[in-house]
C-alpha cells in the first residue's frame, strides 16, 4: 500500500509540475487584441462596387457536360469595359476562354503570377436578390461569383489599372491568371500552366484563393485574422458497389447491397481509419492564435508540447473545419440503387468524396478503405485522385511577403498559416512555382463563407479597398 501511494504521490507532483510549466510558459505569451477595422472610403467602395456588379451580372456557370464559352467571352468584354489599360498595354492570351495576362517588368527574374478564377457554380433555390442580378444594396453586392471569386478578379485588375494609370513599371514580369474550369475541376489551370511551361516561365510566387481574412475563426478567438493557405488537401471520388442477384422487395434476402453499403458507412464513421495528426503548419496556426485568447484556450494553444493529444481530441466538437486539418477525412454523398421501389438492386452503388492529408495521402488511404469494404462483400472503384500539395514554407520569402502586405493593407488583423480543405487551380502551378499562396484578401463573415456555394451569396462593399491595396502591395514589393 505504501508502494502506491508513493506512486500515486508522484504522479501527482508530476502533474503539478507540468501544470505549473505550462502556466509559466503562458504568462511569457503576451497578450494582443485584433484591432482591425475597415476604413471608410466611400468612393472607391462605390468604383469598386459597380465594376464587382457588372462582373457578376454575367452568368458564368462553368460545366464539364455542356461547355459554352460565349457566356464567358461576354464576361472577357466585361473585364475589357472595366480594365481598359489593363487590356491595352498588357499581352493577352485568350487559351479556350482562359486568360493569361503578361505585364513586362524591368527584369524577367522571379516573376510573379496572381490569379483568381472566373466561372462560378450553380444557383438553386430561393434567393433575396436574384442570383445573377449584382444588386448592390445595404452595404454589399449580392450574386452567385460576388465572394467566390469574382471579388479577387476585380482586385487584381483594379490594382493594376491604378499602378498603370501612375505609370508605374513592376521590378519583375507579373502574370495576371483567370480559369474558366476551376470550379468543375476542369482543364483551364493546366492549359495555363503548359502555355507557360513552352516559354520557360518559373514563378517566384503564385498567389491564389484558399484561405482569407475572417472574423471569430475559432470559438474563443474573437477578432479578424487572416488564414494563409500554405497547402490544401488532396482530393478523391471513389465509389462503393454492392451486388446481388436483385429479386423482388416482396420477398427480401438477408445481407442485399443496401443493407451492406449501409454497414460499410457504419463501420467507417464509427471507426474512422484515418489517423489523426498536427504538422507543424497547424501547431503554427494555433501558436499564432493564442495571444488573441482567453487565459485557459491561451494555455492550451502556447503548450502543445503537453496539450496536442487533448487538443486532437476535442478539436472534431471545437470546430469541425479546424478538425479536416488533422486528418484525411471522408463524406458519403451519392447513393444509387433500384430504379423502382418494390425491386432489389442487383447493384447498388455508394459515392464518396476524399481529402487527403499530407501524412496518409491517397495510396495509404485507399488501401484501407478497400480492406474494410471486402469485410462487407463491397466492391471500390477509384474514379480519380490526387495528392496534396507541397506545403509552403512558413519561414520563406514567399510567406513572410504575404504577412507583410497583410500587417500594411489589414493593420491590426491577425495572421496566421491554414491548411486549405478545399481544391483550387493553385496545385497545378506547383511544378512551375517556388511558392503558391492560397490566400483571397477578403473579408468574409460567418455567412458570407456559407453562401459561396450556397443561397444568398453576397460581399461587404467596404472589403474591396483592402483588397485593391493589397495586390498593389504585393506587386510593388518585388525585388
Amino acid at each position: 500500500m505504501d508502494i502506491l501511494l508513493k506512486i500515486i504521490a508522484c504522479f501527482i507532483i508530476i502533474i503539478v509540475l507540468l501544470l505549473m510549466a505550462a502556466i509559466i510558459k503562458t504568462l511569457t505569451v503576451k497578450s494582443k487584441k485584433s484591432t482591425y477595422f475597415s476604413k471608410n472610403e466611400p468612393d472607391r467602395e462605390a468604383l469598386y462596387a459597380k465594376k464587382l456588379s457588372q462582373m457578376v451580372q454575367v452568368e458564368t456557370i462553368s460545366s464539364k457536360e455542356d461547355v459554352d464559352l460565349s457566356k464567358f467571352y461576354k464576361f472577357h468584354k466585361v473585364l475589357e469595359d472595366n480594365f481598359p489599360l489593363l487590356h491595352s498595354k498588357l499581352e493577352k492570351v485568350d487559351i479556350d476562354g482562359n486568360l493569361l495576362f503578361k505585364w513586362k517588368g524591368q527584369s524577367d527574374k522571379n516573376p510573379i503570377l496572381l490569379m483568381s478564377h472566373m466561372d462560378v457554380v450553380e444557383a438553386t433555390g430561393k434567393w433575396q436578390h436574384e442570383p445573377f442580378s449584382g444588386d448592390i444594396a445595404d452595404g454589399r453586392v449580392w450574386g452567385r461569383g460576388s465572394c467566390d471569386t469574382k471579388c479577387s478578379l476585380m482586385a487584381i485588375m483594379q490594382a493594376v489599372e491604378e499602378l498603370l494609370a501612375a505609370d508605374y513599371i513592376p521590378q519583375c514580369d507579373v502574370y495576371i491568371a483567370s480559369s474558366c474550369t476551376e470550379e468543375v475541376a476542369g482543364d483551364g489551370g493546366p492549359k495555363i500552366v503548359n502555355y507557360l511551361k513552352s516559354k520557360n516561365v518559373r514563378l517566384f510566387m503564385v498567389s491564389d484563393e484558399g484561405g482569407a481574412i475572417t472574423s471569430n475563426p475559432l470559438p474563443g478567438v474573437k477578432g479578424y485574422f487572416a488564414m494563409v493557405g500554405v497547402y490544401e488537401k488532396g482530393t478523391g471520388h471513389i465509389n462503393f458497389v454492392a451486388k446481388s442477384k436483385g429479386g423482388h422487395a416482396s420477398a427480401p434476402s438477408k445481407n442485399s447491397p443496401i443493407h451492406r453499403l449501409s454497414k460499410l458507412v457504419c463501420h467507417i464513421e464509427k471507426h474512422s481509419p484515418f489517423k489523426a495528426y498536427m504538422s507543424k503548419e497547424v501547431e503554427e496556426m494555433f501558436a499564432r492564435l493564442a495571444p488573441y485568447c482567453s487565459f485557459p484556450l491561451k494555455m492550451v494553444f502556447s503548450n502543445m508540447w503537453l496539450f496536442k493529444p487533448l487538443l486532437v481530441l476535442a478539436l472534431p466538437s471545437l470546430s469541425p473545419t479546424a478538425a479536416a486539418m488533422l486528418k484525411t477525412t471522408i463524406a458519403f454523398t451519392m447513393q444509387e440503387g433500384s430504379k423502382a421501389f418494390n425491386v432489389i438492386p442487383e447493384s447498388a452503388t455508394l459515392s464518396a468524396n476524399l481529402r487527403y492529408i499530407p501524412y496518409q495521402q491517397k495510396e495509404e488511404s485507399l488501401a484501407l478503405l478497400k480492406e474494410i469494404a471486402a469485410k462487407y462483400n463491397v466492391e471500390m472503384e477509384n474514379v480519380f485522385s490526387f495528392n496534396p500539395t507541397k506545403p509552403v514554407d512558413i519561414e520563406g520569402k514567399a510567406f513572410k511577403l504575404t504577412e507583410e502586405a497583410i500587417a500594411n493593407c489589414f493593420e491590426g488583423a491577425g495572421c496566421c498559416p491554414y491548411v486549405v480543405t478545399g481544391a483550387t487551380d493553385a496545385r497545378f502551378y506547383e511544378e512551375i512555382a517556388d511558392a503558391c499562396i492560397r490566400f483571397s484578401p477578403i473579408i468574409y463573415d460567418p455567412q458570407q463563407l456559407k453562401s459561396m456555394h450556397g443561397i444568398d451569396e453576397n460581399l461587404f462593399t467596404n472589403a474591396l479597398p483592402g483588397a485593391v491595396d493589397y495586390y498593389k502591395y504585393i506587386i510593388k514589393a518585388q525585388q
